[in-house]
């Protein structure tokens, strides 16, 4: 898959495709389905499947820490796209100039100019240009003007209710990571490069592999039993452990890391990327009297993780 960073990367061979909008965060169940109604019309357009998403998302911009927390990275959304099939990622800097563009413009110098769209789907609320000005009806008229058909998402429910990011969102925030998994289609997952830390957790008797989280916010925190993956010999091989998810009290309480243990592993993991599927949350995470406290606390984090992952 190829990642195209801005208009001005675009290349003759990423032209002549067919296309979504939108932020993907989650990659969820839904995001799926227009992924592969897209994949569907490529296959019978003979172009490339491309996604136009933005950095940072546009409520990010507006809202700042006040957005709602990431679900994905964009490392781990370009991953996941990848994964469904997706050719070509159009990563649009989200700023005043793009805020600021007509709806005329976004259409002609993004999608016939740019990409030479030939099918695009997006949700029937979809806004665009300056104050919001462009909608679906402008987008069809656009469409039919410039020979590319717009469709609009098909809703996709579980359990009767549409699926989306907020919901998955309020599932993490009340630690129903089950819940979660049944939208995503897959078990919520972070992973990143492991960079060295304080080296705390060997003092302790429990070293921890230190991923730091790119995200202004998090979408869930505490202590969970998790798993986590490596690659090794050209397979992916999975690993039981513990993580904490956020602060940490006791020690610092203004850097957010994930900092995994994985039971019973011994060996070098800097510089390796390292995946974590969270499985269960164990606790909160709270700020302890004395570093032997810490240490007792996690001793029992070890031991409840071993149970909840040998079911």
């Amino acid at each position: 898959m190829q990642l195209i960073r801005g208009l001005h990367n675009i290349r003759p061979e990423h032209r002549a495709c067919v296309a979504t909008i939108g932020n993907f965060d989650g990659v969820h169940l839904g995001h799926r389905t227009i992924l592969e109604a897209l994949r569907q019309q490529a296959f019978e357009l003979g172009v490339r499947v491309c996604v136009i998403t933005f950095e940072p998302q546009p409520r990010e911009f507006f809202q700042g820490h006040n957005a709602p927390p990431r679900l994905t990275s964009l490392r781990e959304k370009l991953s996941l796209l990848e994964d469904c099939g997706v050719d070509q990622v159009l990563c649009l800097p989200f700023g005043h100039r793009l805020q600021n563009m007509t709806p005329d413009e976004f259409v002609m110098d993004i999608l016939v100019e740019g990409l030479d769209v030939r099918y695009l789907i997006v949700g029937d609320d979809f806004r665009y240009g300056l104050n919001r000005a462009g909608d679906f009806s402008h987008l069809r008229a656009m469409g039919d003007r410039h020979g590319f058909e717009v469709c609009d998402t098909r809703t996709v429910t579980h359990d009767q209710n549409r699926i989306s990011s907020t919901k998955v969102r309020g599932m993490l925030a009340e630690a129903d990571l089950n819940a979660a998994e049944q939208l995503l289609g897959r078990p919520f997952a972070m992973f990143g490069r492991v960079v060295k830390g304080q080296q705390l957790g060997r003092t302790l008797g429990f070293p921890t592999a230190n991923i730091r989280v790119c995200r202004n916010r998090l979408p869930l925190q505490g202590v969970f039993a998790v798993r986590g993956w490596l690659e090794c010999h050209g397979s992916l091989k999975s690993y039981d452990g513990v993580a904490n998810l956020g602060t940490r009290p006791t020690v610092d309480a203004t850097t957010a890391l994930l900092e995994v243990h994985l039971l019973d592993f011994k060996g070098d993991l800097y510089g390796q990327t390292l995946r974590v599927e969270f499985v269960e949350k164990i606790r909160d995470a709270r700020k302890f009297e004395s570093i032997e406290a810490l240490q007792a606390a996690i001793n029992n984090d070890v031991t409840t993780a071993r149970g909840i992952l040998a079911v």
